[in-house]
């Protein structure tokens, strides 16, 4: 059996954006007939929000998408997590010196939006705000995710999982 290329999302409280773009990316492999290649997940750099399920703004977001979302929450594994994932794609820098202190090297961490062509921009979180937030916070993720799935993709051509 090939082995599966992994790919985790990563932000503050696992509620918002990491579970959005983990819909979101697993839509795009979807389309492009490749998630059987793929093991996708999200989490948080804190706990606060384990073991619920994504905030309804982001559950709406993707619905009104047509993007299937469950989610359960969970915080970041440094024991486990960078075993399972070559790709561990964060949504800002916070989260990436969060996971570092957490004894992550940052450079097995990449923004999210770097996949798309915007260098060091951040996916900021939309918690404290209205849906329009969450709506951009999508509109930045898709923009993104075709990017991402093709460096994972030639990755896993080139042999690495």
């Amino acid at each position: 059996m090939r082995a599966r290329a992994g790919v985790l999302f990563v932000c503050l409280g696992n509620i918002c954006r990491s579970p959005l773009a983990k819909a979101v990316f697993a839509e795009h492999a979807r389309r492009a007939g490749v998630i059987e290649l793929l093991t996708i997940d999200s989490c948080g750099t804190g706990g606060w929000h384990a073991g619920e399920g994504a905030d309804p703004r982001t559950i709406a977001a993707a619905a009104s998408r047509s993007i299937p979302l469950e989610h359960v929450a969970r915080q970041f594994d440094a024991a486990k997590d960078p075993e399972r994932f070559r790709w561990i794609i964060a949504m800002d820098r916070s989260n990436i010196a969060a996971l570092t202190r957490m004894g992550l090297s940052p450079g097995r961490v990449s923004l999210l939006r770097s996949f798309g062509g915007e260098g060091e921009a951040e996916v900021p979180d939309p918690y404290y705000g209205g849906p329009e937030g969450f709506d951009r916070v999508y509109e930045m993720i898709d923009a993104a995710c075709p990017g991402l799935l093709r460096a994972v993709l030639a990755d896993v051509a080139g042999g690495a999982v």
